[in-house]
């Protein structure tokens, strides 16, 4: 009975251990045909699985589509009261929907939701055609922002992801483009929602549940989108933040939504186990003054525009040298907030892993005349004078 009580007391510290060793990256039971793990502060890739093949990636691409509406609401080219006709087209997508009937008029808030939540085909259309007046004409803007943010291995044919002739993506490239959307205002807000109702109320209401289950299955997970057809197989791009640290994980091409689910999950902890969050510099945190030249005051303090997250392999420390980039002068008037420079973090070996803005504290209003010419006057005298 005491040999039985022992053995069963060094299986269980032996399951402790063994739970408690890292995983290894190697090691991560990835069942997708491509895969990816990005830490989203910096860009840097803890984790990659034929990261550049291209593939199908379903409603993924929706991501894309909430990019753009998303755009468009922040530079005021749209409101979220705007009224949205549905199209025949719109109506004859299928798949997931809300059942657009032609005609039919919802606000522009209520059929970005219904993206988000629903990853309704027929209101991706709906938005699409009122953002850029015509499927083709939106696809068109999708491949140019594609572009623009260096995903060189994507091509959008529609705003939907349903299967097409040269429609596809990579897991690097979704990976880029969920890590841009995530600096959108609302973009979480959106894809962190659980439920959303649209016609409330009427013979036609629609309740609309995420399938992103992770957002209720894994903590901190806040996003992005699910995505599945009998092309693409299971996709997913999906983040979570702890502890300052944010991960954006992304599978493509899984046989199956349990091993889509498993492998997310697998790379997610990966990331959270073996990596953790230093703060390289906080927002506020005073780097000095710059001169000004035409203003009130003769200088203006300066701060860090935006916290620095940097992922660190738990156990290593970091060797980064900082670098304050501003101008030798700056002109007023200045604006608090304005931005002035840039301050960099490199390796040992020089290359630039990390860098936010360096703004003003203060504001400093443009002098007036006399004082203006004093200054240029002082400005050069100096030159003049004390050349070296």
């Amino acid at each position: 009975m005491i040999k039985r009580c022992r053995l069963g007391v060094l299986l269980l510290l032996l399951a402790v251990v063994l739970f408690s060793l890292p995983v290894s990256a190697a090691s991560l039971p990835i069942k997708a045909k491509s895969a990816i793990l990005m830490e989203a502060q910096t860009g840097e890739i803890l984790y990659e699985h034929n990261p550049d093949e291209k593939l199908p990636i379903a409603s993924v691409t929706k991501i894309m589509t909430m990019a753009l509406a998303l755009e468009a609401l922040r530079d005021e080219k749209v409101t979220m009261d705007d009224v949205i006709v549905g199209s025949y087209l719109a109506k004859s997508m299928g798949g997931t929907q809300i059942w657009l009937e032609e005609g039919e008029q919802m606000s522009f808030r209520d059929m970005l939701y219904a993206v988000a939540v629903g990853s309704a085909n027929d209101c991706a259309v709906a938005i699409a055609e009122y953002l850029g007046g015509s499927l083709e004409s939106f696809a068109a803007i999708m491949n140019e922002r594609a572009a623009e943010l260096g995903m060189t291995n994507t091509n959008y044919v529609n705003p939907t992801g349903l299967d097409a002739p040269e429609h596809y993506s990579t897991a690097r490239d979704v990976a880029i483009l969920s890590r841009y959307a995530l600096t959108l205002p609302q973009f979480t807000t959106l894809t962190s929602t659980w439920e959303y109702w649209v016609r409330k109320g009427t013979p036609q209401e629609v309740w609309l549940t995420t399938f992103n289950k992770l957002i209720k299955q894994y903590p901190g997970c806040d996003g992005l989108k699910t995505g599945y057809t009998s092309k693409a197989g299971y996709c997913l791009s999906a983040t979570a933040q702890r502890d300052g640290l944010r991960l954006i994980a992304v599978v493509l091409g899984a046989d199956t939504a349990q091993n889509r689910t498993n492998s997310i999950k697998a790379l997610l902890d990966y990331g959270f186990q073996m990596y953790k969050s230093e703060k390289l510099i906080s927002k506020g945190e005073p780097l000095g003054d710059v001169q000004v030249l035409h203003g009130v005051a003769d200088k203006v303090e300066l701060s860090a525009g935006e916290d620095l997250i940097f992922p660190v392999k738990r156990g290593q420390s970091l060797e980064l040298t900082r670098e304050i980039q501003v101008p030798e002068y700056a002109e007023a008037p200045i604006s608090q907030g304005d931005y002035l420079g840039d301050i960099v973090f490199k390796d040992p070996a020089g290359n630039v892993v990390a860098k936010t803005q360096i703004v003003a504290q203060s504001s400093v209003e443009r002098a007036g005349f006399v004082k203006i010419v004093g200054q240029t006057m002082r400005q050069m005298l100096k030159a003049l004078f004390f050349r070296n």
